[in-house]
């Protein structure tokens, strides 16, 4: 049994449960190896199954050796089946995950069962083994190649979707098995949404551009942003970028296990609220990247969790000033005994192109 099915049966334990029912796609994959895009994982105290239906049967055996998979016409109809054949009267599931429509009909199918809502299953998957933090390392590094390669098409009259996708490209070039996200490239005043996605905008003379990009490797995804200057920086730019770079570096050298993830927001916050721009950084300094390009857990002013070793988190604080434009920095580190660990990245000096 693996350490990971472990922990599943430990919970299991723990809550007096027949079973345990993992529908989120990032669990289910996390504990059973299985990739494909539909199946439910159902744990037992003595046995695993993997209901999936006949697309992925086949693939179940062959990615989930521990887990019988069970074929069915339809995934909830099948699972309640299987429930009741299998004398379950007390069944965990993920909170966060299943909806109010399935949870009905959940209830109609399996009138007889328990179904008992578990919160922060996810929470086995925020400490990654070194095989993860290989893959993660792998994409960090894919991204950051692929981000120096367009580097030379960042000019004036450069629309930012057409930027996005040459950027997307690249990695999937560069052997990323895809983007891990839609990839954020705003300009100019633009560049104050922290999530402004890639528009029809062009890009203009002496613009901030902010970069936010991933890529995906085995699952497991990387997450990196960089501001930069087409032409020459201005005073203020150059003031802001280095006021967000000193709040990161601050962050980078005091982050340690053990610390709550308030704790390490505030290493970073502190410093940009006292330079007067507390009210212009509005969200956590990071969070937790995996299987998932957002998981827990977060470094955030609500974030009372208590970061441990191997877990790996973004560090990226950011300034905002609408109608004048926006500077992020964001890298992946992971947390060892002595520290955060940065992974490899794209350089993190203020680039004019």
């Amino acid at each position: 049994m693996t350490p990971r099915l472990e922990r599943v049966r430990a919970r299991l334990s723990e809550e007096r449960l027949d079973a345990l029912v993992l529908l989120n796609a990032e669990n289910r994959r996390y504990v059973t190896g299985f990739t494909g895009s539909a199946g439910i994982a159902v744990v037992l105290p003595e046995r695993s199954h993997l209901i999936v239906d006949f697309r992925y049967v086949e693939q179940a055996r062959e990615e989930a050796p521990e887990f019988s998979p069970v074929r069915v016409s339809n995934l909830l109809e099948g699972l309640a089946a299987f429930l009741r054949e299998a004398g379950a009267r007390r069944v965990g599931f993920e909170a966060e995950t299943v909806t109010v429509a399935q949870l009905r009909r959940l209830r109609e199918l399996a009138a007889d069962v328990e179904l008992v809502p578990l919160q922060g299953l996810d929470r086995m998957r925020w400490r990654k083994d070194p095989q993860e933090i290989a893959r993660i390392s792998r994409a960090a590094q894919i991204a950051a190649a692929a981000f120096v390669e367009i580097l030379p098409l960042v000019r004036p009259g450069v629309v930012e979707r057409d930027l996005a996708l040459e950027l997307e490209y690249r990695m999937r070039r560069l052997g990323a098995d895809g983007a891990a996200f839609d990839a954020i490239v705003a300009s100019g005043p633009r560049s104050a949404l922290p999530h402004g996605r890639a528009s029809g905008r062009a890009i203009g003379p002496g613009d901030l551009v902010t970069v936010d990009w991933g890529a995906v490797v085995q699952g497991y995804h990387s997450d990196s942003t960089r501001t930069l200057v087409v032409g020459r920086a201005s005073g203020e730019q150059r003031q802001l970028y280095r006021l967000v770079r000193e709040a990161q570096e601050a962050a980078l050298a005091g982050l340690r296990p053990g610390m709550t993830g308030k704790e390490a927001d505030a290493l970073a916050r502190q410093r940009i609220a006292a330079a007067g721009y507390g009210d212009h950084f509005g969200h956590g300094l990071g969070h937790g990247v995996g299987l998932a390009v957002h998981e827990g857990p977060t470094l955030s002013p609500r974030e009372e969790a208590v970061l441990e070793p191997e877990v790996v988190v973004t560090v990226e604080p950011g300034i905002y000033l609408p109608g004048w434009g926006g500077v992020r920095v964001e890298d992946l580190v992971v947390l060892r005994e002595g520290g955060a660990e940065v992974f490899p990245g794209a350089p993190q000096e203020l680039l004019e192109v």
